[in-house]
């Protein structure tokens, strides 16, 4: 994989990263229950730690970074969370688990490309946040009452 590829990819993973803050400050808005609040606002935490890692790749490369602001489709996916959260926890976590299939998704994508050894252990690392909150998530939705 050549320069402008690597940082092609990485800037779409910042991106996605990017959406996924925006996402769950929706869900973390209508979620009462405190320890699933909590645990949202670890994984928005987590998220931002990947758009710092990811960033500084894309400028130890030389490349720009994105601005940390949704694009089209971070609108979407911002609006359709802010829509889902609006009936409480339950839809909110019901968003949020569209979301992070998605995020999932695209990390497993990206570890299965050729990076360089530093860049794919930031990868991998990533996923396993990614699978943890998925996983979270799911879980969480079974133990809600709408």
């Amino acid at each position: 994989m050549n320069r402008d590829e690597i940082l092609d990819n990485l800037q779409k993973l910042v991106q996605l990263d990017v959406d996924a803050t925006h996402a769950y400050d929706q869900a973390i808005k209508n979620v009462k229950e405190q320890p699933i609040k909590d645990k949202l606002i670890q994984f928005q935490a987590d998220h931002r730690r990947h758009i710092d890692l990811l960033s500084a790749k894309v400028l130890e490369l030389g490349g720009t970074p994105p601005e940390l602001i949704s694009d089209f489709k971070g609108f979407i996916i911002t609006g359709f969370t802010a829509l889902r959260s609006l009936t409480g926890t339950k839809g909110a976590l019901e968003a949020m688990e569209t979301n992070e299939r998605l995020t999932t998704s695209k990390y497993e994508e990206a570890c299965k490309k050729d990076f360089p050894v530093d860049i794919s252990t930031i990868l991998q690392s990533n996923l396993s946040d990614e699978q943890r909150h998925l996983s979270f998530i799911r879980e969480a939705i079974t133990t809600v009452v709408r």
